[in-house]
């Protein structure tokens, strides 16, 4: 019996009796779902994150994530099968080490892997014979293959031998009431045999279906597949907002209409632009990949072209419509409903409304915002310059004395009948008005 099928077989066979200890690098909205979903399936299972007021509020049981049930966290917590630290050194001694970290865009809007990279090394010092390691972060094909495996055999041990290697693309859609962590497939896929049996029979306890891949390349390339299909359709259909609005036609109607055909369609929605750590990274993954190898992706790339540009297409038709009312963007106050990225979810990642508001005061506005998930702004890795500002209360005093107030992100706990009783003007770029009688609608109220 060699060595590489000793470790194997002694690994799956924990992991079948669901002894496997496992661990998740990242305690984000991935790696926190992803961790509580494990440890409520039976595996016992440690987060591992280096913000330690994130690791301490988890460990007291506190809902660090709004959309989570109420005791989600304090149950995984007092069970004892889920724990978190801030501590490397817990990967020793488990099993199954799953990269859940973030891979942003750089300043020069190109792929960011010092994350992963880093994870990598801590996990390659810590690395032992038998442990899988699975990155879930997105990367471009080939990363994990020529990035990271070479991070974790530097100290001599081999992938498929020593250890197993595989990727599993995130599919995380926080605030999604309808799929979650478990119900979603899961996309396997190693460069091994038994690496891809190990990874495929561990998901296989975990969610309701996975979904085998023949390689690393091809687990890594379905991520990137996914979400450029949604930036070009998302790019299509802001296009055609404004082609239709020339003509007269109000695109949410006709959406609306075309998504009754059963097939050949797919409804996708128009708004100020797109968000999140997902689809505006995705597609410049696979675009930069496709240039590496002397390939191009021209869809791709107009479709993000138009995605980047959609603030400053929002900012400008504000403009236009302060100035039939006779007021200068100039010398306007403006309201912003919304900052974080969609809907019921407190994160502002590449939010396309704070694009908004910056471009809006590069215009000499003065602008506020209104958001019950952001009480005070955080520090953003894309607006650091926005930390510190609060949400204004939403009273009818208050939003009468706005020029405009645009709805940038439609929450649900957000008054808007108060909206439309005060507002001068309304800018609804997300249609949250639609539902509105005629009489109960803002005295002037815009699409855009």
């Amino acid at each position: 019996m060699t060595n590489a099928f000793s470790l194997y077989s002694s690994l799956k066979d924990r992991i079948a009796r669901r002894e496997a200890r496992i661990a998740t690098v990242g305690l984000g909205y991935v790696g926190l779902p992803l961790a509580l979903t494990i440890s409520e399936a039976g595996f016992p299972t440690t987060g591992l994150d280096l913000n330690g007021a994130r690791v301490a509020a988890i460990n007291a049981g506190e809902r660090v994530i709004s959309y989570f049930p109420e005791d989600r966290i304090r149950s995984a917590v007092a069970g004892g099968k889920f724990a978190a630290t801030d501590d490397f050194a817990a990967l020793a001694e488990v099993d199954v080490i799953l990269i859940c970290v973030p891979t942003p865009l750089s300043p020069a809007r190109e792929p960011d892997l010092s994350y992963v990279i880093r994870a990598a090394e801590g996990i390659a010092e810590r690395l032992r014979p038998g442990q899988l390691v699975v990155l879930e972060s997105t990367v471009w094909p080939g990363a994990t293959a020529t990035v990271i495996r070479p991070i974790l055999e530097a100290r001599g041990l081999r992938a498929g031998e020593d250890f197993f290697l595989a990727f599993s693309p995130e599919r995380e859609d926080p605030g999604n009431a309808t799929f979650d962590t478990r119900s979603i497939p899961k996309v396997v896929g190693a460069d091994d045999t038994r690496s891809r049996e190990l990874i495929d029979q561990f998901y296989s306890q975990i969610v309701t279906r996975t979904v085998p891949v023949s390689s690393l390349a091809t687990a890594e390339a379905v991520k990137l597949a996914e979400n450029s299909f949604r930036t070009v359709n998302i790019a299509l259909v802001n296009e055609m907002k404004v082609a239709l609005e020339a003509m007269g036609v109000d695109v949410w109607e006709v959406v609306k209409a075309a998504s009754t055909k059963p097939f050949g369609y797919m409804p996708f929605y128009p708004g100020p632009g797109i968000g999140g750590d997902c689809i505006p990274v995705s597609p410049v993954y696979l675009s930069w990949r496709a240039k590496d190898v002397g390939s191009a992706l021209p869809i791709v790339d107009l479709a993000r072209a138009n995605n980047d540009g959609a603030p400053d297409m929002i900012a400008g038709r504000v403009a236009v419509e302060l100035s039939k009312d006779a007021r200068p963007i100039t010398d306007a106050r403006i309201l912003i409903l919304g900052v974080a990225y969609k809907k019921n979810v407190e994160d502002t990642r590449e939010s396309p409304a704070l694009a908004v508001l910056k471009r809006l005061e590069a215009m000499g506005a003065e602008c506020d915002y209104h958001d019950p998930y952001f009480p005070v702004m955080p520090v953003t890795r894309d607006h650091p310059a926005l930390a510190g500002r609060r949400s204004v209360a939403l009273t009818e005093e208050a939003v009468a004395g706005y020029d405009a107030v645009l709805v940038a992100t439609d929450h649900s706990d957000v008054d808007y009948a108060l909206v439309a009783r005060a507002a001068r003007l309304v800018l609804d770029t997300r249609n949250v008005f639609a539902a509105f009688d005629t009489t109960g609608r803002p005295a002037r109220l815009v699409k855009i």
